[in-house]
């Protein structure tokens, strides 16, 4: 019998509660168990063990350890022991306006509910998730930010269980989505340094351009309006435009929820300077000043992101020879497109990928999304309202795209295999192995493996997150700013997309070949730096990814360190039903 406990505790280790809690609202930064106001149960079958709020306020505000958390403190190490008051006073910086409008949408609701099922009061309350999003909302907006005991002084119920079964349940569940990314990202790092040692003729890197300075044109930005009157949608257009002789070849950046395009202008100025021309909408239904909808996002933006695009393409053609700011400097027949997050679908919608509603109402089930832990299928699923008929096919191709790059995109089950396999253009896909938002897995590394067209490239950023190559935006903007652990190491990642893009669309767009030998493992290799690592391939198939998933070999990338309080009582039960049973 010890055995079982033994591997349930090296199980549950490798998975600790917060993720199951912390997964649900990694958006929003919140990575906090969540308990009662007065005393916490903690229940495994017939065996209960409880404790109180107030020996752990008195333990984490002032250290002591009173008689009834001495008694739990001779079931565990002392170094396991001391994560506690760490635990308890940790604050998570979240804005309680942002938390509060994320809380009230069908996404925020649907989290709300997956946490109650974890999370219990001594009796099933109907007001319960209202009560569990006003306790978050509340202790978000105390002057420390959130932590466990603001969040245990909001809670109204004296008493609240943590069902342990369900937690098992879950633990399983995120062990399996845990190892099998970390399998998968070992995998393509591992094919990133055979690649780079099969390069038939080793490359001087330093005998290279540093693509990293900014380049020798100068250049102009123009904010321009357009107004699609058949949708309705104001387009505010910055277009930046080089010093060149001939007409340069147009680089279009999308933006992603909550961004403008404030948030890439250091890729536009990058690029421009380069000597090809930029331009970048502003998507009215996904920028940060868009909070009138009771929803994350429209399901009409999935369409019309793309559309934006096309539209301000069509209108530039117009005055590309009668504007005198223009001077027919723009190729609009070579377009390269970039986008991260939505603007990552969008960029990859333009490039050929279809929506797949199929897909989608085969993921889009209540027992489906019940059973997943892909916070972009939430968002995903809104494109199912776009289906008005199942025979129509939502082609949002652009002849004019020559290239594509997409950063974070989300596209497993909008496009999914069917939809995803339609691109036949160039496209490099960046993904970042700390992605809850739009999990590596699922949304970059899978969809690569469906790819039939080359060249094709995938890129990892080891340590990267969601927002890590997002820039500073707009101080005037309503943008929340993203604190270091939210972002990462932004600046690195910042250098490689410039790194990364220049020679991406200067090859593909542009038909400049001497770019190419920026674009292999190697030279990715060359400039990885150890806050940031960066991985390029650009082969990955879907046999390498199940052989990859299913070898216990490889080793993780990273490791996830026990920090939640839930874990460290469930610990204290595993060691207290242990001794019972020995005794």
């Amino acid at each position: 019998m010890n055995s079982l406990f033994d591997n349930w505790t090296s199980t549950l280790k490798r998975n600790s509660l917060v993720l199951v809690l912390g997964i649900l609202l990694v958006t929003l930064g919140i990575n906090t168990s969540i308990i009662a106001a007065e005393r916490i149960y903690v229940t495994l079958s017939a065996s209960k063990t409880s404790i109180s709020v107030t020996a752990l306020e008195k333990y984490a505000e002032d250290g002591v350890i009173n008689h009834e958390l001495a008694f739990y403190q001779q079931y565990l190490p002392a170094k396991q022991f001391q994560k506690l008051q760490g635990i308890l006073l940790t604050p998570v910086k979240v804005s309680p306006v942002l938390l509060s409008q994320f809380l009230y949408t069908p996404q925020g609701e649907f989290i709300l509910h997956r946490l109650a099922q974890v999370i219990q009061p001594q009796t099933q309350q109907p007001q319960g998730i209202s009560t569990l999003r006003s306790a978050l909302i509340s202790a978000a907006g105390e002057p420390g930010g959130l932590t466990l005991l603001n969040l245990l002084r909001k809670y109204p119920y004296s008493d609240i269980h943590i069902n342990l079964r369900r937690s098992f349940s879950l633990a399983r569940e995120l062990e399996n989505i845990i190892n099998e990314t970390e399998s998968a990202i070992a995998a393509v790092t591992k094919q990133s340094h055979l690649e780079a040692a099969n390069i038939p003729q080793p490359l001087n890197f330093l005998e290279l351009a540093d693509l990293g300075h900014p380049g020798k044109f100068q250049l102009q930005k123009h904010t321009l309006k357009f107004f699609d009157s058949t949708r309705h949608r104001l387009l505010l257009t910055d277009v930046y435009i080089p010093h060149v002789q001939t007409p340069a070849p147009v680089i279009v950046i999308s933006h992603g929820l909550g961004t403008d395009s404030s948030n890439f202008e250091y890729l536009a100025t990058h690029l421009a300077s380069h000597g090809l021309a930029v331009v970048v909408p502003n998507h009215p239904g996904s920028t940060s000043l868009h909070h009138q909808s009771s929803t994350v996002i429209e399901p009409g933006e999935f369409q019309d992101q793309p559309l934006d695009v096309k539209y301000v393409l069509n209108q530039l053609e117009q005055i590309n020879h009668s504007d005198s700011r223009f001077q027919s400097r723009l190729n609009l027949q070579q377009v390269g497109v970039f986008g991260q997050s939505l603007g990552g679908y969008t960029a990859l919608a333009l490039a050929g990928a279809e929506i797949n509603f199929p897909q989608l109402a085969q993921d889009c089930t209540p027992e489906a999304l019940n059973k997943s832990w892909n916070m972009s299928l939430l968002f995903q699923c809104s494109a199912l309202a776009l289906q008005q008929d199942s025979r129509k096919k939502y082609n949002l191709q652009d002849e004019r795209v020559k290239a594509a790059i997409a950063v974070n995109p989300i596209t497993s089950s909008i496009f999914g295999e069917a939809g995803f396999s339609q691109i036949k253009t160039p496209v490099m896909i960046v993904s970042s192995s700390a992605d809850s938002v739009a999990p590596a897995l699922y949304e970059q590394i899978q969809p690569f493996s469906w790819l039939q067209n080359s060249p094709k490239y995938l890129v990892m950023l080891l340590g990267g997150t969601h927002f890590s190559t997002i820039g500073d935006g707009n101080p005037t903007s309503q943008q929340v700013s993203l604190p270091t652990d939210v972002t990462g190491d932004a600046s690195q990642a910042r250098d490689y997309i410039n790194l990364l893009s220049l020679p991406f669309f200067q090859t593909y767009v542009a038909a400049k070949s001497e770019y190419l030998p920026y674009l292999n493992a190697a030279y990715t290799n060359s400039i990885s730096r150890e806050s940031l690592g960066l991985k390029l391939v650009q082969t990955f198939s879907q046999t390498q990814l199940t052989q990859a998933i299913g070898d216990d070999t490889l080793t993780p990338i990273s490791t996830n360190p026990i920090t939640d309080f839930g874990f460290w009582i469930l610990d204290i039960s595993l060691a207290m039903l242990r001794e019972t049973i020995s005794s």
